[in-house]
């Protein structure tokens, strides 16, 4: 009882349905192999007990209810108010340097150089539905202020979200600190086309603050206060959040260090079309400008800034929203140049300040640059227009003039920051900073972090080659661009009689991406679990393909694929079906990821004979990237048509690594990456192999997703303006019209 009772296994979940509903939630738990088990039931009582009704023996638990969740204590914090101050540099920070090494130390700082190293470890793909994750432009750079998630796949309705700090700000002023927090969450989110604007938006507030500290439980009440009043001013909800108030250290030697208090907010609101979220890139457009328009309405200070950390200073006075209203109506007044698809490019002023900004707009491309305005550098000292972090957005318009107008009857003032260059410069006044120099120093923090995670001739590797492989495209002459060139709807109704079936395990989650792909190139599509083969419920006797989807079945806990092809070796059932599915010649198969492992595990491509395994990649991490794949001349059912062209597509995935155990050219190789070198071979497969073919074309197994990058809106960088779909779509199509043709 005791066991029972005290377990606190993780993954675990309890769930309260009718009794009636009980033997329809067994067999989807039973289908999906879930553990299943009725404990109990629900009544009025008013207390907990845990008995035992069959044995009759006295029950281990008899509580009432009224005991476990009676009247808290509430927490009585008390304090007293403590004025800290910190001192401003002794001198101009720009005096006797030079203004490039100045803008480079700050391009060092971890808070403001790239964060690479995190975001190429983790999926920013899984579901397909992902409109907008960490990286952008034809370098795949982390410089995305938002993150968005389409609703469903027809990349319309999403969500989007944002994050915003000032930790540093807060140590000079608590308050201001909170309200340069949400500020920032949602001048990073401003470039979303949210349905109802500001309305739209809600809050999630993180606290971490080092509390029981004198003065600290004082300045905490004073942010939160500060952060409400703020919130509220604004029209904008903050439902939920967490606080971390211990954040203090103490070390054997008696050294005790505390964080500084800090707020982290996460806006989060309703998007009308994640296809129309501008990036911050700078695009190649005759006559465009960029703008800077300031939302803060407050003068420029540099405490708490980048610049002031570069010093080893804190500074005495930090940037603050000095005017709601006027935040309010710049919120808004950006907003309708979204919706009005006015904004080429928008990156927000955070960490770094100007400067960093516009250098941020250039760096995940590889030409061009940008020369600063005489307007903007009259309006202040230099160290203070280039490195003021004051809440506020920089905008890449193609009427720059038609826009500023337009700004200013919305009551928001803006001011020509720079225009774009042909050289690979900044130039400010009659400096010249050399943009690549830049990039090298804001990737050090990445640089540096990146050999704790990967091996040491990956990471080197990384760094030396990542910028030498930008996103290359390559597609055909007159390449079908919308799905009414190919015939397809989403509107379709009607069945089409050619049954694709997906296989799935436990685990794996890339099927309703694919399911997506099939059924819009034209086919039924069969939800399939590999315990409905193993039990005999499904006998692909009716499908025409069968596709292994992606993801992590069984946890990949034995090997990558292991447990998933465990079931087709070691159940009848399971292997008679295959068996037989294989032995036809009317039928197609696709193994995607962790379907690609499975084949390569059963032998389903070649035999025995030539067997293929995917090994750990070699950089020893999990690899998610967006990247270069190239078609080479194939006999593949699904590709052949593609061959010649070169696409963008992801992949996601820790054991890529093709390893062939006969001739390497006795294998028919379908897709290549683009790149020989780490990180554009991700796994380090030898021949730069991403996907192989059977003989006869029909199987084909593939790491990469295309998938996930059917659509222009899904894929990491997308070059073609107006396409509906991408040429990946053309494989899904091939597949459906062979299997129509051979029926």
């Amino acid at each position: 009882d005791k066991e029972i009772l005290s377990n606190e296994s993780q993954e675990r979940m309890g769930i309260l349905i009718h009794k009636e509903d009980l033997e329809g939630v067994r067999a989807i738990a039973e289908r999906e192999r879930a553990p299943f088990y009725p404990v109990g039931e629900a009544k009025a009582s008013g207390k907990l007990v845990f008995d035992h009704q069959e044995t009759g023996a006295p029950a281990a638990l008899d509580l009432q209810l009224s005991h476990l969740f009676g009247s808290a204590p509430k927490t009585i914090m008390e304090d007293e108010t403590r004025e800290t101050t910190f001192a401003d540099p002794d001198k101009n920070p720009l005096a006797g340097q030079k203004l490039a090494d100045v803008i480079a130390d700050v391009q060092r700082l971890e808070s403001v150089g790239s964060k690479d190293w995190l975001t190429n470890k983790v999926d920013r793909s899984v579901t397909g539905k992902v409109a907008r994750q960490q990286c952008c432009g034809p370098l795949q750079l982390p410089l995305s202020d938002l993150g968005a998630v389409a609703l469903d796949y027809r990349g319309e309705a999403g969500m989007a979200m944002a994050l915003g700090h000032a930790p540093v700000a807060a140590m000079i002023s608590a308050e201001a600190g909170s309200r340069l927090a949400i500020a920032e969450s949602l001048t990073n989110i401003v470039g979303a086309p949210l349905r109802k604007g500001l309305e739209s938006v809600s809050l999630s507030a993180n606290w971490m603050w080092p509390c029981r500290n004198p003065g600290e439980d004082a300045r905490l009440y004073a942010a939160v206060r500060a952060a409400s009043d703020f919130a509220i001013a604004l029209g904008i909800n903050i439902p939920t959040g967490k606080d971390s108030l211990s954040m203090t250290q103490t070390y054997p030697d008696g050294q005790r260090v505390t964080a500084p208090g800090t707020l982290i907010v996460t806006a989060g609101a309703e998007v009308t079309d994640v296809r129309r979220i501008p990036d911050p890139v700078l695009k190649d457009a005759p006559g465009s400008a960029v703008l800077y328009v300031d939302f803060s309405f407050c003068n420029r200070h540099l405490g708490g800034s980048a610049l002031y950390q570069t010093l080893g200073k804190v500074g005495s006075t930090t940037p603050d929203v000095v005017d709601v209203d006027y935040f309010a109506d710049s919120f808004g007044a950006i907003q309708e140049l979204v919706s009005e698809g006015r904004i080429l490019a928008i990156h927000d002023l955070s960490a770094g300040g100007l400067v960093t900004a516009l250098l941020e707009m250039c760096y995940a491309r590889t030409e061009g640059g940008v020369q600063l305005s005489a307007d903007l550098l009259s309006e202040g000292p230099l160290e203070e227009v280039l490195f003021a972090e004051n809440p506020g957005v920089l905008i890449q318009v193609a009427d720059p003039e038609g826009v500023m107008k337009s700004l200013e009857e919305a009551g928001v003032a803006s001011v020509l920051a720079a225009l774009p260059i042909k050289e690979r410069l900044m130039r400010i006044g009659k400096e010249e900073i050399d943009i690549d120099e830049m990039r090298r120093a804001w990737q050090t923090p990445s640089r540096l972090m990146e050999p704790e995670q990967a091996s040491k001739e990956c990471a080197e590797s990384r760094a030396r080659e990542q910028l030498a492989q930008p996103l290359d495209y390559r597609l055909r002459p007159g390449q079908r661009r919308t799905l009414a060139d190919y015939g397809k709807s989403r509107d379709r109704k009607e069945r089409s009689g050619i049954t694709c079936a997906i296989i799935r395990d436990k685990g794996t989650n890339g099927e309703r991406e694919m399911a997506y792909a099939l059924w819009l190139a034209g086919f039924d599509v069969r939800d399939v679990h590999m315990s409905d083969l193993m039990s005999g419920r499904e006998t692909l006797e009716e499908c025409r393909m069968i596709v292994f989807c992606g993801g992590f079945s069984h946890s990949d806990v034995l090997g990558a694929a292991t447990g998933f092809a465990a079931g087709f070796r070691y159940n009848d059932r399971a292997s008679e079906a295959l068996r037989k599915f294989y032995a036809r010649p009317d039928t197609l198969s696709l193994g995607i990821c962790n379907g690609c492992q499975l084949m390569g595990k059963l032998d389903l491509l070649y035999g025995e004979e030539r067997s293929f395994r995917l090994l750990h990649n070699e950089s020893g991490k999990f690899e998610s990237t967006f990247l270069t794949l190239e078609i080479p001349e194939t006999n593949s059912v699904m590709l052949g048509s593609l061959a010649g062209t070169k696409l963008g597509c992801w992949v996601a995935h820790g054991e890529g690594r093709f390893d062939l155990s006969a001739d390497p050219h006795s294998y028919s190789v379908a897709v290549r990456y683009g790149y020989e070198a780490y990180p554009g071979n991700p796994n380090g497969s030898p021949d730069r192999i991403a996907a192989l073919v059977s003989d006869d074309g029909r199987h084909l197994a593939m790491m990469p997703h295309p998938e996930r990058s059917v659509f222009p809106w899904q894929c990491g960088y997308y070059p073609e303006a107006g396409d509906e779909v991408t040429p990946w779509f053309e494989a899904f199509v091939n597949a459906y019209e062979w299997c129509r043709a051979h029926r």
